[in-house]
C-alpha cells in the first residue's frame, strides 16, 4: 500500500519497522477528537475561500459520515497513525477531494491539536470524579462529627480527633487537586490548529476561527513552540501523580484500619476479597491495589520527562512516546478515584473500637500540660510533670484518668479534681475549638465550607 507521504520514498520500509513505528493500536482513542478538528478546520478552510462551497459540503459530510461511524472503524497497520487511517478512509468514501483536508495542516499540528481535545475531555471527567468522591467523603464526616478516634503523628498516637475531622483532611487534599487540574485547563484550552509542521503556512488561514470552533481559550503565539510542547501532559502527569499520592495514603489508612489489630473499619464485601485457602480472610484488596498502581502512575511522569528532557525544536518522533503514558495514567487514575469512592461510600467505621482505643493509650496527655499552664505552670515545665506522670502509668501499668488526686499532687500540688473531665476524650476533642482544629463545632464549621466548595 502506497503510503499518503510516501512520494519521495523508493522502497517501503521493513515489516519489522513500520510495526515498531506506527501509532495505530493506542492512538486510535483520538478517533473521535481527531474528527472533530477536521471538521474544524475544513470549515475555516471554506471560510477563508481555500476551500469551494462543493469541497467543503462533501468533506462535511464524509467526516459526519466517519464520525458516526467511528466504532465500526478498522484501521491498518500501513496507515500508521489514526490521521493517516481516517484520511484513507474518508478518502474511500468521498474521493480524491478528501486530499484537500490537509491543506495548510501538518500531523505535527494535528496530533497536538487532538492531545488538547482528548485531555480537556478526561481531565473534566477526572474532576467530575473527584467531586464525586469529595462528596462522599463528606457524607461520611457528617456522620462521624462526634465520632471520637486516636489521632497519630509517626504512627504513633498522638491525640484523640473527631473522626470527621480526619476524613474532612483528604477533602482538602482533592480540593486542591481539582485546583491543579482546572488551572491544568488553561493551558489544555490552547489550540495548536494551524501551526503546520513548525513554521506556520502561506494560505490565508484564521488561526482564530478554528480555535473558536473547537472551543479554545487562546491560541499558540508561535509555531515552533505549538507543536512541540507537551507541557500540559507533563503538568497533567504530574497532577494525576498527585491524586494517586493522596488515594495512596487514604488506602494506608484503609488496609491499618481494616487490620485485626485496628479494627476501626468493615469494608464492603463489593471492595474487598477472600484467600484461595484461608477461608477466614476478608482482604482489602483493591486499596492495595490503588497503592500499588500508584507507583504506575509515577512511572509514567518520569518516562515522560525524560522523554522531552533533550528535544531540540520543533518535532520529534520521541514525542510520540507521549500517548501511550498519558492514556494509562489516564484509566488508571480515573478507574483509582471511581472505585476509591465506591469503597469509602460503602465502609462501615466502627464507632466503639475507634472511641476506646482513645481511652487505651495516653493521648490526653497534652490536656494535662495545657491545663498545668491554665494553673501558671509554663508550658515547658508542665510537659516535663506531665511526662514523669506517663511515666509512672507506663510503670505501674495504668493510664493517667487512673490515677488518684494524690498520686497526681506528687507531681505537683496545683492538680485538683477539676482535672479529670478534662482528660476525658471526648471532652479533649470538643475543646479544640480554634479555627481548622477538631472541635466538634469547628469541624462542623469546616464541613459547612467543604460543601460550599462542592456547591460552587
Amino acid at each position: 500500500m502506497t503510503k499518503l507521504w510516501g512520494g519521495r520514498f523508493t522502497e517501503s520500509a521493513s515489516a519489522q519497522a513500520e510495526a515498531f513505528g506506527a501509532s495505530i493500536t493506542f492512538d486510535q482513542k483520538l478517533a473521535s477528537v481527531d474528527l472533530k478538528g477536521s471538521l474544524a478546520h475544513a470549515q475555516m478552510l471554506f471560510e477563508q475561500g481555500i476551500l469551494a462551497q462543493d469541497e467543503w459540503t462533501q468533506i462535511e459530510q464524509g467526516l459526519k459520515q466517519l464520525e458516526a461511524t467511528v466504532a465500526d472503524h478498522v484501521y491498518t497497520l500501513a496507515d500508521e497513525d489514526i490521521h493517516m487511517n481516517l484520511e484513507r478512509l474518508l478518502t474511500e468514501q468521498i474521493g480524491p477531494v478528501a486530499g484537500k483536508l490537509h491543506t495548510a495542516r501538518s500531523r505535527n499540528d494535528q496530533v497536538a491539536t487532538d492531545l488538547h481535545l482528548w485531555m480537556e475531555q478526561h481531565v473534566e471527567a477526572l474532576t467530575t470524579a473527584l467531586r464525586e468522591l469529595q462528596s462522599v467523603i463528606t457524607e461520611q464526616a457528617e456522620q462521624h462529627i462526634e465520632t471520637v478516634m486516636p489521632g497519630y503523628t509517626h504512627l504513633q498516637r498522638a491525640q484523640p480527633i473527631s473522626l470527621a475531622h480526619h476524613l474532612l483532611a483528604y477533602f482538602w487534599m482533592f480540593e486542591r487537586d481539582v485546583e491543579r487540574l482546572t488551572d491544568n485547563q488553561k493551558r489544555i484550552r490552547k489550540s495548536p490548529l494551524g501551526a503546520g509542521a513548525l513554521a506556520g503556512t502561506t494560505f490565508p488561514i484564521d488561526r482564530f476561527r478554528s480555535a473558536e470552533l473547537l472551543g479554545f481559550e487562546s491560541i499558540y503565539p508561535n509555531s515552533l513552540d505549538a507543536v512541540s510542547d507537551r507541557d500540559f501532559v507533563i503538568e497533567y502527569l504530574g497532577i494525576a501523580s498527585t491524586v494517586m499520592m493522596h488515594l495512596s495514603r487514604f488506602c494506608e489508612e484503609i488496609i491499618i484500619w481494616a487490620s485485626q489489630e485496628f479494627g476501626f473499619i468493615e469494608l464492603s464485601d463489593a471492595f474487598s476479597t477472600g484467600s484461595s485457602m484461608m477461608p477466614q480472610k476478608k482482604n482489602p484488596d483493591f486499596a492495595e491495589l490503588i497503592r500499588g498502581k500508584t507507583g504506575r502512575v509515577y512511572g509514567n511522569l518520569m518516562g515522560f520527562l525524560t522523554t522531552m528532557k533533550a528535544l531540540p525544536l520543533a518535532y520529534n518522533k520521541d514525542m510520540q512516546e507521549d500517548k501511550e503514558g498519558v492514556f494509562d495514567t489516564a484509566d488508571t487514575v480515573l478507574q483509582s478515584v471511581q472505585i476509591f469512592t465506591g469503597m469509602i461510600e460503602s465502609a462501615t467505621f466502627k464507632t466503639e473500637a475507634l472511641k476506646k482505643a482513645t481511652m487505651q493509650d495516653f493521648s490526653n496527655a497534652t490536656e494535662l500540660a495545657d491545663y498545668l499552664v491554665t494553673k501558671g505552670i509554663p508550658f515547658r515545665e508542665a510537659h516535663e510533670i506531665v511526662g514523669k506522670a506517663v511515666l509512672y502509668c507506663v510503670q505501674n501499668g495504668c493510664f493517667l484518668k487512673d490515677l488518684n488526686l494524690e498520686t497526681y499532687q506528687t507531681f505537683h500540688p496545683d492538680i485538683t479534681e477539676d482535672v479529670y473531665p478534662l482528660l476525658d476524650p471526648v471532652q479533649a476533642v470538643a475543646r479544640r475549638t480554634s479555627y481548622g482544629g477538631t472541635g466538634f463545632a469547628a469541624v462542623s464549621e469546616q464541613l459547612e465550607l467543604a460543601k460550599q466548595h462542592l456547591a460552587n
